[in-house]
C-alpha cells in the first residue's frame, strides 16, 4: 500500500485539477452557484422545524441548529458516496486510454463534496451567530469548537473509506449504486438528525443504545452537535424533558477507529480490483 501511496503523491496535481473540474460542472450554468447546495439542506431543515417543533412539540430551543449541525455532515457523507458511486463506471473509457492511480477519481468525488461542506459550516456559523444576536442569551459558540477539523478527518476517513468499496464494486455490478441509495436513505433515521441521542439513551436499553451508536455516523452526528452548539435539555414530549448528555468520547474514539479501519479496508479492496476495471466492456 505504500507504494499506491507515494505514486498517488506524484499525481497530487491531477487529483486538484480533477476536483476543480467536479465543482465546474456542478455548476456550470447555474445562476445561484454554490447556494443550491444550501438550499437542499436549509428547506429541509425548514420543514423539519415546523412539523416537529410547531406541530409535534417535539422540538426544543434552537432546534432548527441542532437539525442542521447533524443535517450538514450527513449530507457530505451522504452525497460523497453516492457521487464516488459512478466515479470509476463514468470515467471508464478514460481509465482503459490512459494510466493514472484509479484512485484519484472516487478521492476527487469526496473532495469536492468536502469543499462544499466546509462552505456550509461557515454559513452554519453564520447562522447561529445571526440567532444569538437576534434572541441574546447564552453564547451558542463553545470552545469545543476547536476540535472540529479532528472530527471532520474522521468523517471524511469513513465517506472516503466506503467511496472506495462502493465505486470498485458498481463498475462490475451496477445494482450496487441502487443498494447504496437505499441503504443511505434508510441509514439517516438511523441517525440523529430530526430527534437527539439522548431520546434513544433514554428509551432504549443500554445494550441497544450501545449498538446504536456503534453506527459511526450516529456517533459523529452527536458529536458535532455537542462540539459545536451549547448544550440544552431534550424535549421528550409535550412537558417533559431529558437533561443534555455529556459527548461520549469512548464511542467517539471507536468510531474514528471504524472510519480509519474501513478506510484501510476500502482502499486495499480498491487496489486489487483497479487492474480489472479495463476488462469493462
Amino acid at each position: 500500500m505504500r507504494e499506491e501511496l507515494r505514486e498517488l503523491w506524484k499525481f497530487r496535481e491531477l487529483l486538484v485539477s480533477m476536483v476543480e473540474r467536479e465543482l465546474r460542472i456542478r455548476y456550470k450554468n447555474s445562476a445561484l452557484g454554490f447556494l443550491w447546495s444550501l438550499l437542499n439542506p436549509l428547506l429541509t431543515m425548514l420543514v423539519l422545524t415546523v412539523v416537529f417543533k410547531y406541530i409535534a412539540g417535539l422540538g426544543g430551543d434552537n432546534y432548527s441548529a441542532y437539525v442542521l449541525a447533524a443535517m450538514l455532515p450527513y449530507l457530505f457523507f451522504q452525497q460523497a458516496i453516492l457521487d464516488a458511486s459512478m466515479s470509476v463506471l463514468g470515467n471508464v473509457q478514460l481509465v482503459k486510454k490512459i494510466y493514472f492511480p484509479r484512485e484519484i477519481l472516487p478521492l476527487a468525488a469526496v473532495a469536492s463534496n468536502l469543499v462544499h461542506f466546509l462552505l456550509a459550516l461557515c454559513v452554519f456559523f453564520v447562522y447561529i451567530l445571526f440567532v444569538w444576536i437576534t434572541k441574546p442569551g447564552q453564547s451558542p459558540f463553545q470552545w469545543t469548537s476547536f476540535l472540529l477539523p479532528v472530527l471532520i478527518l474522521a468523517n471524511v476517513a469513513l465517506a472516503t473509506g466506503i467511496a472506495f468499496f462502493v465505486s470498485a464494486l458498481n463498475t462490475f455490478y451496477e445494482d450496487v449504486k441502487y443498494i447504496t441509495q437505499v441503504l443511505l436513505s434508510l441509514l439517516f433515521y438511523l441517525c440523529p438528525v430530526v430527534y437527539f441521542s439522548e431520546q434513544v439513551q433514554h428509551r432504549a436499553s443500554p445494550m441497544v443504545s450501545f449498538l446504536y451508536h456503534l453506527n459511526p455516523m450516529a456517533t459523529f452526528c452527536t458529536a458535532y452537535r455537542k462540539l459545536l452548539l451549547a448544550p440544552q435539555a431534550v424535549p421528550n414530549g409535550p412537558t417533559e424533558s431529558i437533561p443534555a448528555a455529556p459527548l461520549d468520547w469512548t464511542m467517539l474514539g471507536i468510531a474514528t477507529f471504524v472510519s480509519f479501519a474501513v478506510l484501510i479496508l476500502g482502499y486495499r479492496t480498491f487496489n486489487r480490483l483497479k487492474w480489472r476495471f479495463v476488462e469493462r466492456p
